[in-house]
């Protein structure tokens, strides 16, 4: 957006949640933190209050410089899945050869506006928003978040088809995040509004809004919650394209240097390897971000996005985020200047 883009256009703040640490959650407002929702014309977009400039990105750089030992920050979400992956890192339970973590808990849409501050040195993000910041971040090859025929669900309170669903407004998790765009790219321009992930679902079981695209524990419980399932865009990706769709993936910053890059990713390996070989520690750590699910639920969640495929995307994996940012490009919702055949895949060995 241009300087007069900006300043002609209408600010619509919502709240975001916070939390550090295991049992901190901290009310922000987009309006002072890093991000806010703006709407001009007919259109959502996402507007940063603070734009990633290069004297904004050096300065993050700089400081973490100036320290003695500062820990590396790792972003990532407050659900079971992104918890089992980091459980091991968490508590020590490997050997990062003297490389320190601390860990920072959001929602994955507030992990994409710190990301385009550079804010993390490690982060999940969306692969939606990955091409935003792919001038400061390299994709790392494992921490992937891949939907096999399963993704993000189309959900409404009323029986509906997906013709019928088109006219509504859809409550959304946010519009940086893989869900987003695979709802685009299913049903084309639609209105929405941006809801917090967690209160999407009871958000459309009242009726405040006609429509929501769910996430996370979410794809499982829905069939409790007494409502209606009008499409499973991780199925409506794969009939189309063969393909898992990308939904997640972690991400490291780029003036760390290849070398610690690298070895960043590797500790991020190693603690997805010591959570799938010592499952029982990692899924009772992981079941605290559940939302009040149970155990066997627990356990088929983070079945679903912590797998082989978590530990290395595999060449199909890698072709279906190339395909999947392409997809946007087509349709104007990925920058058209991203060359998706040169994204770098830190530990692929590509």
């Amino acid at each position: 957006m241009s300087s007069t883009t900006i300043a002609s256009a209408k600010v619509i703040g919502f709240p975001v949640t916070e939390q550090i640490g295991p049992s901190w959650p901290v009310a922000m407002d987009s309006l002072s933190g890093s991000g806010m929702i703006v709407r001009q014309g007919g259109d959502y977009s996402l507007l940063l209050q603070r734009v990633l400039t290069r004297r904004n990105f050096e300065s993050a750089c700089m400081r973490r410089h100036m320290s003695d030992t500062p820990p590396y920050k790792v972003g990532h979400s407050p659900d079971p899945d992104d918890a089992f992956m980091f459980h091991a890192m968490t508590t020590g339970a490997i050997d990062t050869g003297g490389r320190k973590y601390e860990h920072v808990l959001l929602d994955i849409e507030t992990l994409n506006k710190h990301a385009m501050n550079g804010d993390y040195e490690v982060s999940a993000v969306s692969i939606h928003s990955f091409p935003d910041i792919s001038d400061n971040y390299h994709l790392m090859n494992c921490g992937a978040s891949m939907g096999e025929g399963y993704g993000p669900m189309i959900i409404s309170r009323e029986d509906m088809t997906i013709e019928e669903a088109k006219s509504k407004v859809f409550a959304i998790p946010g519009i940086g995040t893989s869900a987003y765009l695979s709802l685009r790219l299913a049903l084309g321009d639609v209105e929405y509004r941006v809801v917090p992930f967690d209160e999407i679902m009871p958000s459309v079981k009242r009726g405040d809004y006609d429509v929501g695209v769910i996430i996370h524990e979410g794809q499982l419980t829905w069939k409790d919650e007494g409502v209606n399932l009008v499409l499973d865009l991780g199925i409506w990706w794969n009939e189309k394209t063969g393909l898992p769709l990308p939904l997640g993936g972690n991400v490291v910053r780029k003036d760390l240097g290849i070398d610690m890059c690298q070895k960043i990713t590797e500790d991020v390996k190693n603690s997805i390897e010591h959570s799938l070989s010592n499952p029982k520690d990692a899924l009772k750590f992981a079941k605290k971000w559940g939302r009040g699910i149970d155990d066997d639920t627990n356990e088929e969640f983070v079945g679903m996005y912590v797998n082989d495929r978590t530990l290395d995307y595999g060449e199909d994996g890698r072709d279906a985020i190339r395909l999947f940012l392409r997809k946007g490009q087509e349709i104007g919702m990925v920058r058209s200047d991203l060359d998706v055949d040169s994204i770098v895949f830190v530990g692929s060995g590509e």
